[in-house]
């Protein structure tokens, strides 16, 4: 058998170690870097402690944008947690046609987002498509502002993520349902389980792993929103900015030659330690699910 030289597998992970340590981890370390300071586009770098964390307790744009996020994490996160899984159901099953209804399902995730935003901005527009079925069929008598109203707004774009994200979850639970032995199932039934009580008491114990994945994942993703949210509101945050999430709030402060890059990089800091919490949700309930010894 040959023999390897002890350095080829760092010369095999090299280049990833290099990728990584280039492209996230020092742009992470200057990150939390620049939060205590005043950098500013063409000017000097001035140490300021924590002052632009002191900021960001007491702006009101910051607690805007937060709220925004957290209304995204508490109305996703249940959707796309149990959604994709009765669709997962419905698809699994071995019947003629169904390859078709599989691919349609997993097509708007492949879709652009920017250009899936697009076309639901056209829809409710105030002159869109849905606003003029709703005159016409007598439901309404003025156009309804789904882009202007700051709850409407967040809703459109809630919406969206939900129809955009139901494929890739469902394809996540196709995997987890696979893995379900259908003995299981044989079993409930002989004992006079009903559909519901399959459900509830075989099919969801069996893929809890991934619907505590897909939660983390879903509030991650939330709590990082940005596309759908700048292309309906046309990159503005809806009225008065209300609906602006805290990326959205990133590149408004940071952006241009007035930009405040220490204040954009101490809410980036902040964004970052919110989407920490999911992760580390998950990671104490699987820790907490291996250390339980049946009795």
């Amino acid at each position: 058998m040959r023999s390897h030289k002890w350095f080829t597998p760092w010369l095999l992970i090299g280049p990833a170690v290099v990728w990584v340590l280039v492209f996230s981890f020092w742009p992470f370390i200057n990150t939390v870097i620049l939060s205590f300071t005043d950098a500013r586009p063409l000017r000097p770098v001035e140490p300021v402690g924590l002052a632009q964390y002191e900021r960001l307790l007491t702006d009101e744009q910051f607690r805007y944008a937060l709220i925004t996020c957290l209304v995204y994490v508490v109305v996703c996160v249940p959707l796309l947690t149990i959604l994709p899984l009765l669709l997962a159901l419905l698809v699994e099953k071995q019947i003629p046609g169904i390859a078709f209804f599989r691919t349609t399902f997993y097509f708007p995730v492949v879709a652009s987002a920017v250009v899936v935003a697009l076309i639901w901005s056209w829809v409710f527009d105030s002159r869109g498509v849905l606003n003029q079925a709703l005159e016409w069929m007598g439901i309404v008598d003025e156009p309804i502002a789904f882009l202007v109203d700051r709850w409407w707004l967040l809703a459109c774009a809630i919406l969206l993520t939900v129809w955009k994200g139901l494929g890739f979850y469902m394809v996540v639970y196709l995997a987890a349902l696979g893995n379900v032995g259908k003995e299981l199932h044989e079993a409930a039934m002989m004992d006079g389980a009903g559909p519901f009580r399959r459900f509830r008491d075989v099919t969801i114990p069996a893929v809890r792993g991934a619907m505590l994945l897909v939660s983390a994942l879903i509030a991650v993703s939330a709590m990082r929103v940005f596309t759908e949210l700048d292309i309906l509101s046309n990159g503005t945050g809806g009225p008065g900015g209300y609906d602006m999430s805290i990326v959205m709030l990133i590149r408004q402060v940071g952006s241009g030659l007035s930009g405040n890059l220490g204040y954009a990089a101490a809410i980036s800091v902040a964004l970052f330690l919110l989407t920490v919490l999911p992760l580390a949700a998950i990671a104490f309930m699987n820790r907490e699910k291996k250390t339980k010894v049946p009795a």
